[in-house]
C-alpha cells in the first residue's frame, strides 16, 4: 500500500487576493492578514484529497493546519510526524516536515504551497523521493505542480491504483519577491525534484515573457484601446502583453498586478480583490487578461485578485483574453486552464473562449479545468 506524506503550507497564497505579489516572510503574512486575506491552502489541498478513498493508502502528515486538520475532516486515518505545532508556520517548519517524511520512508510527498514551498521541500528532498505539488501559492513557476488541485488528486488516484505512471525530474524555480513587487521578474533555477507524470495533469515550467513579437503585441494593444467603451472600468491584468495596453494609453502600469482604467485614464493602480468588488458595484466593468506562456493558465496564477466571486459578478462575456498566436501554438493543443480554487466555478467556465491575437484578429480556443 502506498504511503503518502502530506505537507500543507497553510499560509501559501495568502498575499494573492490583497495584491502583495507573494506570501514569503512573516511581515508579508501579517500585512496580508491585516488586509483581510483568508487562508486558502487547506481548501486547495482538500480539492485534491477528497477524490481519494480512506484506507486506500497510508497517510503521514503534520500537526494542525499543516495536514492533520484536513485529514480529520476527510475521515482519513493518519500518523503524525514529530513536529512542533505553531499558529504561524514558517519555511523551517516545512523543511523539518520534509526531513521527517524522508525518515518515515514515505513513497510520495504531497505538498500544498507555491514556489517558496517547493524550494523548501527541494532543499531537503532533492531527488530522494517522488513529490507532487498542489498549487496554492501566488507564484507557480516550477514544474513540480499539478495544473490544478483536482489534477493532483487524479495523479494520486493513478498512483494508488497501481497504474503505470512515469516519474520525471522537473525544475524548481522561484523569483525575488521584492523585485517582483517593483515590477521586475528575476526567476532562477534552484534545483530539480522527481515528479509523477500523467497526461496533461502536470504543469509545464513557466516560460519567460520576453518574445520577439513586439509588433504583434502592439497590434493587440491598439485593438484593445480602440474598442474601449466610455464610462466602463477596464481591469487590466498582469503581464507583459497587458503592460503594452497601458503603455499604449500612456498610463502608469503595475506589471504584476491589476490596474483600473476609466475613460482611458488611470483610476487606480494595483487593485486587491476587495477593490475590484467595490468597483463592480459602482460601474459597468470589463477585464483584460493574458495567457501565461508555457502553462496556458488564464486564471489562478499571479492574478488571484480575479477570484471566482469577482468573475461571477463580472460575467464571462466581460472577460477578454489576449495572447500572441506563438504562445497558443506553443501549447501544442493543450487547453487554456482555469484554477480559481472553486471547482464548481471552474467547471462552469470551461468550454471555449475568444482570444484577441492581433488587430481585429481573434481565435476561439478551448478552456478546461482539470
Amino acid at each position: 500500500m502506498l504511503t503518502l506524506g502530506l505537507i500543507i503550507n497553510p499560509l501559501a497564497g495568502i498575499g494573492g487576493s490583497v495584491a502583495l505579489k507573494g506570501s514569503d516572510g512573516a511581515e508579508t503574512v501579517k500585512q496580508a492578514l491585516a488586509l483581510g486575506a483568508e487562508k486558502k491552502a487547506n481548501k486547495r489541498a482538500q480539492q485534491a484529497l477528497e477524490l481519494l478513498q480512506p484506507q486506500q493508502f497510508n497517510l503521514i502528515t503534520c500537526p494542525n493546519e499543516m495536514g492533520q486538520a484536513l485529514a480529520e475532516s476527510l475521515n482519513f486515518e493518519y500518523q503524525l510526524v514529530p513536529l512542533e505545532s505553531r499558529d504561524m508556520t514558517s519555511a523551517d517548519d516545512t523543511k523539518e516536515a520534509a526531513k521527517q517524511m524522508l525518515a518515515a520512508g514515505v513513497d510520495v510527498i504531497l505538498f500544498a504551497g507555491g514556489d517558496g514551498t517547493a524550494r523548501d521541500i527541494c532543499d531537503v528532498v532533492e531527488d530522494k523521493v517522488t513529490v507532487l505539488g498542489i498549487p496554492a501559492g501566488v507564484k507557480i513557476h516550477s514544474g513540480v505542480y499539478a495544473v490544478t488541485p483536482k489534477a493532483a488528486g487524479e495523479v494520486l488516484q493513478k498512483l494508488i491504483s497501481g497504474e503505470l505512471v512515469d516519474v520525471k525530474s522537473q525544475d524548481v524555480r522561484d523569483i525575488d519577491e521584492e523585485a517582483f513587487r517593483n515590477n521586475q521578474v528575476r526567476a532562477r533555477l534552484y534545483g530539480e525534484m522527481r515528479v509523477p507524470q500523467a497526461g496533461n495533469f502536470i504543469q509545464h515550467v513557466k516560460q519567460g515573457g520576453v518574445e520577439v513579437e513586439e509588433l504583434v503585441i502592439q497590434d493587440i494593444a491598439e485593438d484593445i484601446a480602440d474598442h474601449m467603451e466610455d464610462d466602463v472600468v477596464y481591469f487590466i491584468g498582469s503581464g507583459k502583453t497587458t503592460q503594452q495596453i497601458m503603455e499604449h494609453l500612456g498610463l502608469e502600469n503595475t506589471l504584476l498586478g491589476v490596474d483600473a482604467v476609466l475613460n482611458r485614464e488611470l483610476l487606480k493602480n494595483d487593485l486587491t480583490e476587495r477593490d475590484i468588488l467595490e468597483l463592480l458595484q459602482q460601474y459597468s466593468c470589463k477585464a483584460i487578461i493574458s495567457v501565461i506562456g508555457g502553462q496556458g493558465h488564464i486564471i489562478g496564477r499571479g492574478n488571484q485578485q480575479f477570484s471566482s466571486k469577482v468573475l461571477r459578478q463580472l460575467g464571462k462575456e466581460n472577460l477578454q483574453v489576449i495572447s500572441t498566436k506563438a504562445k497558443i501554438t506553443a501549447l501544442e493543443g493543450r487547453p487554456l486552464l482555469i484554477d480559481s480554487g472553486d471547482n464548481e466555478f471552474d467547471q462552469e467556465w470551461s468550454g471555449s473562449i475568444e482570444i484577441t491575437t492581433g488587430y481585429q484578429d481573434r481565435i476561439i480556443y478551448p478552456v478546461k479545468n482539470f
